[in-house]
């Protein structure tokens, strides 16, 4: 227990639910929402399936970039040959129309590509938008104007002109997926840095803050002892809505021709290449759109609930798989130990 909640303690203030909330806590409330569990397995597959990519398309025996125009109709316009789109023994989920390239080859190193790009540019954006919402609301008047106007800049700033910008000036041997990486992440944390300046200031003004302030800490310790454990919760439920949106922002910037290019694949530059055959070749579209509603839902779900287990007093947004009775065994659960702990410290 910091000295600044025994100074809250001193002072009459109940600090019994910020002691309870420690990692125990927090997986016991996350293990009680059967939902997040099933999002939280979800997400893991699809990383674990990104990073065996390798393995897998060698136990299927095919590689994402060779061509096979033995399997292509020439004569209906490139229509992959055989049953649905030409699944096979050979061929997990079918050839790409045109080309003949393996569609499982495509889809899971593809996600490779689009996971590792999305996770990579909400990292950044997350470490930038919370240094400098926190350093916004901690630091003077000049300070959090300055920052606050740069943040503003930021937020209207237009990603896909400053791409297409970026385009322009950056060498074409330059790697896409760094480069995408790095244009995503430099001009989307606008939004994150509001949030976290708007709850650092809130957070100012609770008495364990304030203990702690006058007790004689530095603003570094302050905002790494009280103010970053409170930033938890609305911080990892952004990010986690971020990296879908990532996703997307990797698809637009693909489409205009500024991201991820052929031969290396990517879901968003997948979807882009099969508008022009979602009839003909409907797995091919519909491989890569599930794909991308599977991860955008269960990161959503793992969100919501991550946010719950941080925070068991907000109301939950997402209920499914969590029952009434395991959210307030969970709370009532939280305050014992509290109890026990305020008891055994004293």
């Amino acid at each position: 227990m910091s000295e600044a909640l025994v100074a809250v303690e001193a002072a009459g203030t109940d600090a019994s639910v910020p002691a309870a909330s420690g990692a125990r806590q927090f997986w016991r409330r996350l293990r009680a929402q059967r939902a997040a569990l099933v999002a939280a397995a979800v997400v893991a597959l699809l990383v674990l399936v990104a990073l065996a990519a390798p393995l897998l398309t060698a136990l299927e025996g095919q590689d994402p970039t060779t061509y096979h125009p033995s399997l292509i109709d020439s004569a209906r316009g490139g229509v992959p040959i055989g049953s649905l789109g030409g699944i096979g023994a050979d061929h997990w989920l079918g050839v790409e129309p045109q080309t003949g390239r393996d569609l499982f080859a495509r889809l899971v190193y593809g996600a490779r590509v689009s996971l590792g790009v999305a996770l990579a540019a909400t990292v950044l954006q997350v470490v930038i938008g919370v240094a400098v919402g926190v350093g916004a609301a901690l630091g003077t008047r000049w300070v959090d104007q300055l920052l606050s106007r740069a943040t503003d800049v930021i937020v209207a700033m237009p990603l896909m002109i400053m791409s297409l910008a970026l385009l322009a000036i950056v060498p074409p041997g330059f790697p896409r997926p760094v480069l995408v990486t790095l244009v995503v992440g430099l001009i989307g944390w606008g939004t994150i840095a509001k949030i976290v300046r708007a709850q650092t200031l809130s957070l100012k003004g609770l008495d364990y803050v304030s203990a702690a302030r006058l007790s004689g800490w530095g603003a570094w310790r302050v905002a790494r002892r009280e103010l970053l454990p409170g930033l938890a919760a609305p911080v990892i439920t952004y990010a986690a809505l971020l990296v879908p949106m990532n996703i997307s922002v990797e698809a637009a910037l693909s489409f205009l021709g500024v991201g991820v290019k052929p031969p290396t694949p990517s879901w968003g530059q997948m979807l882009t290449a099969a508008d022009v055959w979602y009839q003909a070749a409907p797995q091919y579209l519909l491989l890569p759109a599930g794909a991308l509603f599977v991860t955008v839902l269960a990161l959503t779900v793992l969100g919501d609930g991550v946010r719950t287990a941080l925070d068991p007093r907000a109301a939950s947004r997402l209920r499914v798989g969590t029952g009434r009775k395991d959210v307030e065994n969970a709370r009532s659960e939280d305050v014992k130990t509290a109890k026990s702990e305020k008891e055994a410290s004293v």
